[in-house]
């Protein structure tokens, strides 16, 4: 039986701009998520370019739970910065693993703060001054899937051909259970730093990218 969790929910607008959202018709207001794959499509259709989460992205707290709340704010924020859509929202981290999980993460629109870190301004300000759209992306093709990562400085790419790989993305694609996923294509994953674990949960971290920012052979 899924887990019932509070319904997340994000405020709105229309325009990335701070004094553009304070006019009129800007703010689209409180809009409740179904913690879906439809949500960032959803808000993109209703002309969200700029939206704020409810509560923050924890990953410190344990339990079924908050991995499975957490997840599905990350699985938003992963989305819709692949619809180059700008989100504030916060982030926590287990101390004894946030010097690691904040560059996992840096792919994502940076957040607002983040909790769990010796020095957080050093590192929210790496996060916003090297961030850039399509810097963790994943494409599916006849036959194979193509990851291409740029977190860590230069382009790492990596190509599978191995037909379990689309439908262990597509289900680590909200979050499942690691022993839901093939033993060998999980060890992988996590080793290449391609999918996020919790304490319960598996989460693919690419994104499909929306919006290209040149052209796509160059990209």
């Amino acid at each position: 039986m899924p887990l019932s969790t509070p319904r997340p929910a994000v405020q709105g607008w229309r325009d990335h701009d701070a004094q553009a959202r304070t006019l009129p018709g800007m703010s689209l207001g409180r809009i409740p998520l179904t913690s879906d794959s439809s949500d960032a499509s959803r808000l993109w259709n209703l002309g969200v370019r700029r939206a704020e989460l409810d509560v923050p992205v924890d990953l410190a707290e344990a339990g079924q739970a908050a991995d499975r709340s957490a997840i599905d704010r990350l699985c938003l924020v992963r989305d819709l910065t692949a619809r180059a859509v700008q989100i504030d929202w916060d982030l926590r981290l287990p101390p004894d693993r946030a010097d690691h999980l904040w560059k996992v993460l840096s792919h994502l629109h940076p957040p607002r703060t983040i909790a769990g870190l010796a020095d957080p301004e050093t590192a929210l300000h790496a996060w916003r001054t090297r961030h850039y759209l399509c810097k963790l992306v994943w494409r599916q093709g006849p036959g194979f899937l193509q990851i291409r990562d740029r977190r860590w400085g230069d382009l790492r790419r990596f190509t599978a051909d191995d037909p379990r790989y689309p439908a262990a993305v597509a289900r680590l694609d909200r979050g499942v259970r690691p022993a839901d996923i093939p033993h060998d294509i999980l060890e992988e994953l996590t080793a290449e730093h391609l999918v996020l674990r919790t304490d319960g949960l598996a989460w693919w971290l690419p994104y499909r990218v929306s919006r290209w920012l040149q052209e796509a052979m160059a990209v």
